[in-house]
C-alpha cells in the first residue's frame, strides 16, 4: 500500500509518518521544498493523500491562501493527472482542516476556502474525501513559541524558563496527536466510495489556561516533591508524555536525596495519595534494618542485588518466620501490618532492595513501632 503525506516534516507529519513506516506502509512525503515532478509521482498508484500542508503564522495575509488553499490546489491537479477522471485512479484525500474554519480571521477563512475547494472537487470527480476540523493539537515534536500553547508551557517549564498565562480563566479546547494519528490511520482500511465526509477525533479536551499551566507544573515539581501524578486521568496522561518530551537529553537524569548512616544509604523514589512510595537502600554486610510494625501500613520488600532473611513475628505470638531470598530470586515478599518485621544482609556484599509502602510516610504521625523480631 502507498500513502502520500504534505506537511511531512510539520508537527502532525512527522507523527502520522513515523506511524505509516512502523506499519510498513510505503509512504511519499511531501513537504515544502519537494518540486511539482515529486507531488506528481508521489500520488501516482497511492491510496490515500493525507493532506496536512498548511500555514498559520505567515508574514503576509496573502499567504493564508497560498499555504491553506494553494497547496491543496496542487495536490488535485496531481491528482487530476493519473486518469482523467476514471473510477479507482484517484486517492482518498484526507484533509487536516481546524475549527478556526469557522471564525472570521484570515486563517480561519483560508481553512474554510480549503473545505470548499475539497468539496467542490469530491463532487465533480467522485473521489472519496475527508476533512477533519481539528482543535489545537499537542503532543511530541511540536514546536514551541508557534501555534500551541501546550508546547510553549512544556518547553518552557522544562527548562525554569517563566511562561505568560494572560488570561488563566481563558478555556481551549486541544486533541493528543496520538489520537489525531489513530484516528488517520483508520483510512488505510480502504478508500470507500461516496460523498464527502465529515470527520472528528475524540478525545477532545476542554481546560483552562490556568488549570494546563498547573497541570504542566506539577510535572516539574515530580523531581523535588517525588510525588507522583495521577496518570490514570486521560488528559494528565496525554500532557505528561507530552511534558517529558520536551525535557533536554543532557536534563533527563537527576539525582535523589540521599539519607546515609552506619547502616548504609535509603533514598526515595516516587510517592502518591493513591499508591504510596517507593524507595531503594543499599545495606552493609551483616546489618539488619527493620525490627518495627504498623498498624495498618502494608509493604513490599524485593531483593535486587545481595542475599538476605527476612524475619516476622506478630506481636501477638512468639513463632518466627524467615524466608531467604537473594537478586537473581525476584521474590517479593509482603510484609503485613501487626507483624513485627526485619531484613538482614546475610551475604558478603551490600545488600540493595526496593521497597513498596502503601501509604506516604509522615514523620509527624510514623504509624511505626520498635519490637525485635528476635526475642532476648
Amino acid at each position: 500500500m502507498k500513502v502520500v503525506v504534505t506537511g511531512a516534516r510539520g508537527f502532525i507529519g512527522k507523527n502520522l509518518v513515523v506511524a505509516l513506516r512502523r506499519a510498513q506502509i510505503d509512504v511519499a512525503e511531501i513537504d515544502i521544498d519537494s518540486t511539482p515532478d515529486a507531488l506528481a509521482a508521489s500520488v501516482r498508484d497511492a491510496q490515500v493523500a493525507f493532506h496536512l500542508a498548511g500555514v498559520n503564522r505567515p508574514q503576509k495575509e496573502r499567504e493564508f491562501v497560498d499555504g491553506n488553499v494553494g497547496s491543496l490546489d496542487a495536490l488535485l491537479a496531481a491528482i487530476d493527472q493519473l486518469g482523467q477522471g476514471r473510477k479507482g485512479a484517484r486517492p482518498l484525500v484526507v484533509l487536516s482542516s481546524s475549527t478556526q474554519a469557522s471564525s472570521d480571521n484570515p486563517y480561519g477563512r483560508s481553512k474554510l476556502a480549503a473545505e470548499r475547494t475539497l468539496a467542490a472537487y469530491a463532487a465533480r470527480t467522485g473521489t472519496s474525501a475527508a476533512i477533519y476540523r481539528l482543535p489545537g493539537v499537542f503532543g511530541k515534536w511540536c514546536r514551541p513559541d508557534y501555534n500551541s500553547v501546550v508546547a510553549t508551557f512544556c518547553h518552557n517549564i522544562a527548562r525554569d524558563l517563566p511562561i505568560v498565562v494572560s488570561d488563566p480563566n481563558h478555556a481551549i479546547e486541544i486533541v493528543y496527536v496520538d489520537d489525531v494519528v489513530a484516528r488517520f490511520l483508520t483510512h488505510l482500511e480502504g478508500t470507500g466510495e461516496g460523498p464527502l465526509a465529515r470527520e472528528e477525533v475524540s478525545p477532545i479536551f476542554r481546560v483552562s489556561l490556568g488549570e494546563l499551566a498547573g497541570r504542566i507544573r506539577t510535572f516539574r515539581e515530580m523531581r523535588d516533591t517525588l510525588v507522583v501524578t495521577d496518570a490514570s486521568d486521560p488528559l494528565t496522561a496525554r500532557l505528561l508524555s507530552t511534558y517529558t518530551s520536551y525535557i533536554p537529553p543532557a536534563d533527563l537524569a537527576y539525582p535523589l536525596t540521599q539519607r546515609t548512616d552506619a547502616r548504609g544509604t535509603l533514598a526515595e523514589l516516587l510517592k502518591s495519595s493513591h499508591f504510596g512510595q517507593m524507595f531503594v537502600s543499599r545495606t552493609h554486610p551483616g546489618i539488619t534494618r527493620g525490627n518495627h510494625y504498623h498498624d495498618r501500613k502494608v509493604e513490599k520488600f524485593c531483593v535486587l542485588e545481595g542475599e538476605a532473611v527476612i524475619r516476622f513475628r506478630s506481636v501477638l505470638g512468639d513463632t518466627v518466620t524467615e524466608h531467604r531470598v537473594s537478586g537473581t530470586d525476584f521474590k517479593v515478599v509482603d510484609i503485613p501490618p501487626g507483624m513485627t518485621h526485619s531484613i538482614e544482609n546475610v551475604g558478603s556484599v551490600e545488600m540493595i532492595v526496593l521497597f513498596w509502602a502503601s501509604e506516604i510516610l509522615d514523620p509527624q504521625r510514623p504509624y511505626t513501632h520498635p519490637a525485635g523480631v528476635l526475642r532476648g
